[in-house]
């Protein structure tokens, strides 16, 4: 186990100094706006219109249905907590606090991530125990911290009672009782899979090199050059692999977090999994403060720092990390717009 951290160690520190000489000497040249489109090209990719998933096909149907749902408090034990409650669109689908507050006023062990984009991540939760936004959806509402409903026939039982078996019937037209939790999850994953949220990086990627401004693309030529993109790179920026947090140094030196969160441990009982997490997405990042699985740190550019310093074993000059803040804040998208009008829910009556 030790002899894996330190060959782990090793391939972070020597990825870090081969990527920056190597973007560095790739934006020497006059062409230095088609180097770096290039390299961002290999290392990101173009967002998709929507994330799409072939065991849960995206219809306008269940996309109504589905938003209904997120927003709807009345399938909550107490009536107060629904999607929306921790995924606020005005704060970029987080809640802006350090832990998410549940029914009863319960607080959740970890940070509420955003769901902007998160349908194409490898799994939901900073620790994974959700295979994606369906199971996520589904499970949530049975959630001692979340929703904290007795049981999914509960569930189902206040769906028909407050006027969704029409919608539900639209949605899913070949099931003779389409009111499930199946369904239910489907729904609320095809809204959450329209959720992509182009930025002015992705019209940079699409080819218009003004789009960034000189600054955001030495950000971007300093993210890359570092080794940031050994975790946070795709189309998400993030999203797609599991990595301990404190590769070089225990995390809590620097978040000052009062509880030492063991991770995916929690999930796996695997020893190797201790504090070991999701790599968070970072599109909207600059708008879904606090940060970290359990958001200890309130301020963008010193989480950077802390990453630095516990990921890659740099400490990352003040100009650097400014620059680097500067290209995290081109990765602010736009919503779409038919997601932040409320909904019309259903009734009994």
């Amino acid at each position: 186990m030790i002899r894996m951290r330190i060959r782990n160690k090793s391939i972070i520190k020597i990825a870090a100094v081969i990527a920056t000489m190597f973007f560095a000497h790739a934006l020497l040249g006059s062409d230095g706006d088609e180097d770096l489109l290039k390299q961002a090209k290999q290392l990101f990719g173009q967002l998709p219109e929507e994330m799409v998933s072939h065991e849960n096909p995206i219809t306008p149907e269940k996309v109504e249905l589905g938003k209904m749902l997120f927003y709807d408090t009345r399938i909550s034990i107490d009536g107060t907590v629904s999607c929306a409650r921790c995924h606020p669109f005005s704060l970029y689908a987080a809640d802006g606090l350090r832990k998410s507050i549940g029914n009863q006023c319960k607080t959740n062990p970890r940070n509420a991530p955003s769901i902007l984009n998160s349908a194409g991540q490898i799994s939901a939760h900073w620790i994974g125990k959700r295979t994606g936004v369906e199971d996520q959806a589904k499970k949530s509402v049975i959630g001692a911290g979340s929703f904290g409903m007795p049981s999914y026939m509960e569930v189902e039982k206040k769906l028909k009672e407050n006027g969704y078996e029409s919608f539900f019937k639209e949605a899913f037209p070949e099931d003779n009782d389409p009111v499930t939790m199946d369904n239910f999850a489907k729904a609320v994953g095809a809204f959450e899979r329209i959720l992509v949220t182009p930025s002015p990086f992705d019209e940079f990627l699409a080819g218009n090199s003004k789009a960034l401004d000189k600054q955001e693309k030495k950000g971007l030529m300093a993210f890359m050059g570092i080794g940031c993109t050994t975790c946070h790179s795709g189309v998400y920026i993030g999203g797609q692999m599991y990595q301990k947090f404190g590769l070089f140094e225990p995390y809590e030196k620097y978040t000052k977090s009062e509880v030492i969160d063991e991770g995916r441990f929690a999930a796996t009982k695997n020893e190797s999994d201790k504090y070991v997490f999701k790599v968070p997405v970072l599109r909207n990042v600059a708008r879904t403060p606090p940060y970290f699985h359990d958001g200890s740190v309130d301020d963008l550019m010193q989480a950077e720092w802390i990453m630095g310093k516990v990921q890659l074993g740099k400490d990352i000059p003040k100009e650097e990390l400014e620059d680097i803040e500067v290209f995290l804040k081109s990765l602010t998208g736009k919503i779409p717009e038919d997601a932040l009008k409320i909904p019309i829910l259903p009734s009994s009556e």
